[in-house]
């Protein structure tokens, strides 16, 4: 009794602060309460740019503060809802402290940047501008040249580990280069990369020697590299194509060169993808499929002795992607559209999950039936483990948003 009461104060404190608006549109409060799951939202990005979080797996977090990219975008463009220009010359690097919102510019780059990496470690973001390697001291935003990919292997690189060593990529061939350039959309690359079976290189670059080991070839297409959080050696890759198709997700030790399948199909159509480190390193986790559009599960494999284990998800719950606590208490997350893979006729939600037995109890906290999916909201927890980020475009453009976890439900 006691506990509900100091519930409800809770909640009408809050429900006092800001006001309860149901998300249609442009034009919302910076701060608001879902009218319909009845969570504090907030807007964390508040200028006149079009503003992105990170991809679901490439960590953003220094302490308490976010780095996150940022371009000019034209009113008309906005309005009109546009996919965002992940190559857009303005495109930099900023970051945003969680605390205050206080939020400063990082970079001055003049042509288009790429890369999505942070190491907390050295307190440094990295990036790709053409053929060069870049760092930006978080505090005192100072850039350094740190490497230039040779004629002869033109690379991109992709992740860091975890003692701040070693860069980590692929690099492809000539031939899958320009099937990328004539075919510039997903729905026209895709198979087409798949079909030719191009051979991609995996390869570390010792950030202070400069040195390009090449570490594992392969006639695939070689994709979503990240390294371990944790373990410095430990890289994990899939074989990128029709997930129906493919033993995506694989490790490699970028020592010993020992490669490990993580999960084997089991059945005709299952799929298995947008896999992820757990915090802390232990697990693999990923979206599965068995079969595809029929049952739904978020798995995971224990790194070291291989078990497995999997959370039951309904049809509405299914999500693009998900994201775990630092500890694997609770997942989140971004949902999806009726025309997703799922085919839910009501999955338009950002999702709390906490697992039960063999699947998950499910939480709303955020209506997104305003927001167009063509942006992934790729959801984040942030280092409090109190707030669930997205990015999101349902006020016309493109904004990072966060959502208060904790639930106000007895």
């Amino acid at each position: 009794m006691k506990r509900s009461i100091l519930l409800m104060i809770i909640f009408l404190s809050i429900m006092a602060h800001a006001q309860q608006v149901r998300v249609t549109g442009r034009n919302m409060p910076q701060t608001w309460i879902d009218a319909d799951t009845h969570h504090k939202v907030v807007r964390l990005t508040n200028n006149d740019r079009s503003n992105l979080s990170f991809y679901f797996h490439n960590n953003p977090f220094v302490g308490n503060k976010m780095v996150y990219y940022s371009t000019e975008k034209t009113i008309a463009a906005a309005a009109k809802q546009e996919t965002y220009n992940s190559n857009a010359a303005d495109r930099q690097l900023y970051m945003i402290d969680l605390n205050t919102l206080a939020s400063e510019r990082l970079t001055n780059e003049a042509t288009a940047m790429q890369g999505e990496i942070v190491a907390a470690t050295l307190n440094k973001a990295f990036y790709q501008v053409k053929d060069s390697v870049y760092s930006v001291d978080l505090s005192t935003k100072k850039t350094k040249l740190v490497f230039v990919f040779p004629d002869d292997f033109k690379a991109s690189i992709t992740t860091i580990n975890a003692d701040g060593s070693l860069l980590a990529g692929a690099k492809s061939s000539d031939a899958e280069k320009e099937i990328f350039k004539n075919n510039p959309n997903k729905s026209s690359y895709f198979n087409l990369i798949y079909e030719a079976r191009l051979p991609r290189t995996l390869f570390t670059l010792d950030i202070k020697t400069g040195t390009i080991n090449k570490i594992f070839t392969d006639s695939a297409w070689l994709n979503h590299i990240q390294f371990s959080p944790t373990n410095p050696s430990l890289l994990m890759f899939c074989h990128e194509g029709p997930w129906h198709k493919v033993d995506r997700i694989w490790t490699i030790d970028v020592m010993t060169k020992e490669i490990k399948l993580i999960h084997k199909r089991s059945m005709p159509m299952e799929i298995a993808g947008h896999e992820w480190f757990s915090k802390d390193g232990r697990f693999i986790w990923f979206d599965l499929q068995q079969p595809r559009g029929s049952n739904f599960f978020v798995a995971g494999v224990e790194v070291a002795t291989g078990a497995f284990r999997k959370y039951k998800l309904q049809r509405n719950e299914w999500s693009v992607h998900y994201n775990s606590a630092a500890d694997d208490s609770f997942f989140i997350g971004d949902g999806g559209t009726p025309g997703s893979v799922a085919k839910a006729p009501d999955g338009q939600w950002i999702y709390y999950f906490k697992p039960e037995g063999d699947r998950f109890k499910s939480e709303k906290l955020v209506n997104m039936k305003a927001h167009q999916y063509r942006l992934e909201p790729n959801v984040h927890i942030s280092p409090d483990q109190k707030w669930a980020i997205f990015r999101a475009n349902f006020e016309g453009k493109e904004n990072i948003y966060a959502v208060e976890i904790k639930s106000f439900k007895n």
